[in-house]
């Protein structure tokens, strides 16, 4: 029998295919060959709580129904691919690559879920310095409904469960969004780990949590699931969501689902990834995908004295900077634990967004977006820069700023390079 590869296969949008009368899951199952069965998941309808269920079916993949991002996963043989590739329905057929949560994967060197003791209600560090305790006056981010894309949330925790509203799983054979690695919850704790007196505080301690499960007990998955968690976030009307994961090479279909959920009004952050070795040069850039992308917020990491750390990602679309260097937050099975990387910057970047949408509930997203890059503290040396994007986001600034505020135009893969920001659109 030929061995099966993961794709992901984008249709030409329905109106511009030859064939419009055939759906495109059809056009898939015509291609398989004769006896293999296929299943196949809609990504957006799969049920709060719940993960897709575990079968003996040939073909498994997820179906996301937009015309903007019409897109199947599948495993395919390659003569199944050459078929698809010959089909004119189908603008490309790519090979689903991995991704890992930022710190595993190929960079090992910022493991860490090692317990660490906390004994009253502490506010972390990191969480000062963005300053979001002076923002909590005006909001704690209150009914903002912020996903974490990651390895799941342990929502028994006691300082997440009472923020916590339900979540999903994609991961292959796994029912539940429950955290199977450390990964997620230590992410979610810095968005929105509530007042409870005990344990942590995060930065937007009464925001509304989802758990959408894309990478498994290894801190690894496949881009198809994080497509397929997006889409899920379309449709269960989210508003921020986190990415602490990416990879340096990406199916150009993680881009149209990107810009599809920014269309609809979502605020998609990443961090902007951990590269050991030398720093790059500043005209060039290591950051992962997603990150790099022009409708994605791309967050590099700094220390307790606003410096890059040594293994942040940094280049052009570097969008804003947070704290990511030995962050303390919430672990599994009741413990917290410090981290460091672009991984835990990034959610304090999605809850400084959570707070500023608190406070400014008719806000679309890119008002929002405007409003935490207007009010970061530059710490460059003038305007933005690879390492720093526009500046270490400022809770406090961003959530009591007059709205709409200024205009703050996007950077990102396909927008501008430094020095060529006035030329951004």
């Amino acid at each position: 029998m030929s061995e099966r590869k993961s794709v992901i296969i984008t249709f030409k949008p329905k109106d511009q295919r030859p064939d419009q009368q055939t759906d495109k899951l059809q056009i898939v199952r015509n291609v398989l060959a004769k006896g293999t069965r296929a299943l196949f998941f809609d990504a957006a309808t799969l049920a709060m709580g719940a993960g897709r269920q575990t079968t003996e079916e040939h073909v498994i993949g997820y179906d996301v129904n937009r015309y903007e991002a019409p897109i199947v996963s599948a495993q395919l043989t390659e003569s199944e691919i050459l078929a698809l590739r010959r089909n004119g329905n189908v603008a490309k057929v790519e090979v689903d690559t991995a991704c890992y949560a930022a710190g595993y994967g190929p960079y090992k060197h910022l493991q860490a879920c090692e317990p660490w003791p906390v004994t009253t209600e502490t506010i972390p560090d990191g969480v000062n310095q963005v300053k979001a305790p002076l923002a909590w006056g005006t909001s704690k981010g209150k009914g903002i409904r912020v996903a974490v894309l990651d390895t799941g949330i342990d929502f028994e925790h006691q300082d997440l469960k009472d923020n916590y509203v339900s979540g999903v799983s994609f991961v292959k054979d796994v029912s539940s969004p429950m955290d199977d690695h450390c990964h997620g919850t230590h992410c979610a704790g810095t968005i929105a780990a509530a007042m409870n007196g005990a344990g942590v505080i995060g930065v937007a301690p009464e925001a509304s949590l989802y758990a959408v499960k894309v990478l498994d007990k290894n801190a690894s998955g496949l881009f198809s699931w994080s497509i397929a968690g997006i889409d899920w976030c379309m449709r269960n009307n989210i508003q921020v969501i986190s990415m602490s994961l990416g990879n340096p090479s990406v199916p150009e279909a993680v881009e149209l689902i990107c810009n599809a959920a920014w269309s609809q009004g979502l605020l998609i952050v990443a961090g902007a990834g951990n590269q050991a070795g030398n720093p790059v040069p500043p005209q060039l850039s290591n950051v992962d995908y997603p990150a790099r992308y022009k409708n994605v917020v791309a967050v590099s990491s700094i220390d307790s004295d606003d410096v890059i750390a040594a293994n942040s990602g940094r280049g052009p679309e570097v969008d804003l900077c947070a704290p990511g260097v030995d962050i303390l937050s919430t672990l599994p099975k009741g413990q917290y634990g410090r981290m460091s990387g672009t991984s835990v910057a990034c959610p304090h970047v999605s809850g400084v967004a959570a707070l500023a949408w608190g406070a400014h509930p008719s806000a679309n997203n890119e008002q929002i977006w405007n409003l935490i890059a207007s009010t970061a503290d530059d710490l460059g040396i003038s305007g933005p820069d690879s390492k720093y994007g526009y500046g270490r986001v400022n809770a406090h600034a961003a959530s009591s700023a007059s709205f709409p505020g200024p205009e703050i135009r996007k950077r990102g893969i396909g927008c501008c390079n430094e020095g060529e920001l006035a030329s951004c659109g």
